[in-house]
């Protein structure tokens, strides 16, 4: 049930801004192409431009792939969890807090893109072989319920919403 967009039940209303970003069709598909135009945007960068925030206390470029990374983890494994039946419900994540202790400024950029573009592929491997009622078992986390398929739509919208931030206020020309 990848093609069918979750219905606004199927997760937190905050959650609606990076559903609706994600335009009609196969998710998966979406999530396959996507990390390229993600690492076509990123990989010219320099290592300078990576570190640029666009204002003080802000994460710069290396940070918010980190915080890319983190999340995807965090939404993949809630789907894992539920899709596999788990009954227990799951904790929040403050990535306000992973951000500083993560040190992103400190790993090459490559290496970033790289371990980002990894774990896209497992997402995508992940997704594509869920049995069919697995797309619509539910679960919660962060207190929220929420289902498979949207984590999926979640996943696929998160990332699309950070790279309009860094199209917008990090990589203008």
């Amino acid at each position: 049930m990848p093609n069918i967009r979750p219905a606004p039940d199927e997760y937190a209303p905050y959650y609606g801004t990076y559903v609706s970003q994600v335009p009609d069709g196969d998710v998966v598909a979406t999530l396959a192409a996507q990390v390229d135009d993600s690492l076509a945007l990123l990989r010219p960068l320099s290592e300078e431009q990576a570190r640029f925030r666009y204002a003080p206390g802000k994460w710069s470029v290396k940070e918010i792939v980190t915080h890319l990374t983190d999340a995807e983890r965090v939404f993949t494994y809630r789907a894992l969890w539920f899709a596999r039946g788990a009954a227990d419900s799951l904790p929040s994540f403050d990535e306000n807090a992973w951000a500083p202790v993560a040190e992103a400024d400190a790993v090459p950029l490559d290496e970033l893109l790289d371990e980002l573009a990894s774990l896209r592929e497992a997402t995508v491997a992940l997704f594509a072989h869920l049995p069919r009622e697995a797309w619509q078992r539910r679960g919660i986390a962060s207190g929220k319920g929420v289902s498979v398929r949207a984590l999926a739509w979640i996943t696929a919208g998160h990332e699309r919403h950070h790279m309009k931030v860094l199209r917008e206020r990090y990589l203008k020309s």
